[in-house]
């Protein structure tokens, strides 16, 4: 409401100035109307007048206007005292509503500026998290071109098939259970030898599994029937190589694992290949992916508890024996020891008989009455203490 609106020489218009001119223009107005019509009236008067200027008429007429022009007056009078407290009740209803509307304006302005630093803190964290994402897929990404490297090398794919093996077999199996590039009798150094208790043949596990036409296969666009046939060769003679090799009658056992470094190929190979797990198992190998591998090992490692509960119940066989022999000594002793207490026991009976008998002769002594040196009775004293 006091806000300038525009500034006329040097006086600034507000809006509550041009509401008081709009309502005085109106008022202003409205009165020359009221004085165009009173004009009018008085020249039809007038008129009236000069056509009908005799007696009673003119004077009637004339007293008519009289009583036009007072009341004219008055309602004049009325409309500016109603248009002077309608405008004060319109200018106090604007100022009131102005003032509703700025509060609302300074509450609305706080809220969505609330809103607005919420939404924004918001937007930061969740552009945190976005970088937290990036920064996890560019690391993750990284690792899957380097994991691609690794495989697309023969010596560092290797690497990693044994790297897993490891891995699994030093998280199952206690130090001393298991040996890694041990030499055979015949030469030959396999992966993995796991050991069994009571100096029993060692199992091999053999990591070197072939990739490259497997790779072949997933590359082949069409037909893949040549790199198929390539991947049957390769496996079966590396079948034959571990059969070869590592199966020692005496020194391991009569079945070897061969390690697949990924459940997707081993399922595969299962699906597809259903020859070579046949020749696999004719050879005594058996084709292991990670997870079957980790539960060979908890099986072993079972066994492994086994044979030591079995040694330390041999232990605690001994120390029981041992415990009897003990048990039966000191059986021995309080035996002997019983035969003490009975003859002390006896012993014991026969001095309460002695104390009782003495008891008996005191009491008899005591009952004996001693009298005058001459009496019967001091003459039969010793005849009684004689038959005691």
């Amino acid at each position: 409401m006091q806000d300038a609106l525009f500034i006329l020489g040097d006086r600034p218009i507000t809006v509550a100035m041009l509401l008081l001119a709009a309502i005085a223009l109106g008022l202003m107005l409205l009165f020359m109307m009221l004085l165009v019509q009173m004009r009018s009236a008085r020249r039809r008067a007038l008129a009236e007048t000069d056509q009908a200027i005799q007696g009673d008429e003119f004077e009637r007429r004339i007293a008519e206007l009289v009583r036009i022009q007072s009341e004219m007056t008055g309602r004049m009078q009325t409309m500016a005292e109603v248009f002077g407290s309608r405008q004060s009740e319109l200018l106090q209803g604007l100022s009131n509503r102005m003032d509703g509307l700025g509060h609302r304006i300074g509450q609305s302005m706080v809220e969505s500026t609330r809103h607005t630093h919420e939404n924004l803190a918001r937007l930061n964290e969740r552009l945190a998290v976005i970088d937290t994402a990036q920064r996890n897929l560019t690391e993750l990404s990284s690792q899957v071109v380097g994991l691609q490297h690794i495989l697309a090398n023969k010596q560092t794919r290797g690497a990693f098939g044994q790297a897993r093996m490891e891995a699994i077999v030093q998280d199952g199996l206690p130090i001393g259970g298991y040996q890694f590039q041990a030499t055979l009798s015949n030469g030959n150094r396999p992966d993995c030898v796991i050991a069994f208790p009571n100096d029993a043949a060692g199992l091999v596990v053999d990591a070197k599994f072939p990739l490259e036409a497997w790779n072949a296969i997933r590359a082949a666009d069409g037909d893949a029937r040549a790199a198929e046939a390539q991947f049957r060769r390769d496996v079966v003679k590396h079948l034959k190589d571990i059969a070869e090799r590592y199966l020692i009658p005496g020194e391991t056992q009569d079945t070897a694992f061969m390690f697949v470094p990924s459940e997707s190929i081993f399922a595969d190979i299962h699906e597809r290949f259903e020859d070579l797990v046949q020749t696999a198992h004719r050879l005594r190998i058996v084709i292991v992916s990670p997870s079957l591998l980790m539960l060979s090992i908890q099986v072993i490692q079972s066994v492994l508890k086994d044979a030591g509960m079995r040694e330390q119940a041999h232990l605690i066989q001994g120390e029981v024996m041992k415990l009897m022999e003990d048990v039966g000594r000191v059986d021995e002793r309080v035996r002997k020891l019983k035969t003490h207490f009975d003859q002390a026991s006896k012993d014991i009976d026969d001095i309460l008989v002695s104390t009782r008998k003495l008891t008996a002769r005191g009491a008899k002594i005591e009952a004996l009455e001693f009298g005058d040196e001459g009496s019967p009775a001091y003459d039969r004293q010793p005849d009684l203490l004689a038959g005691q």
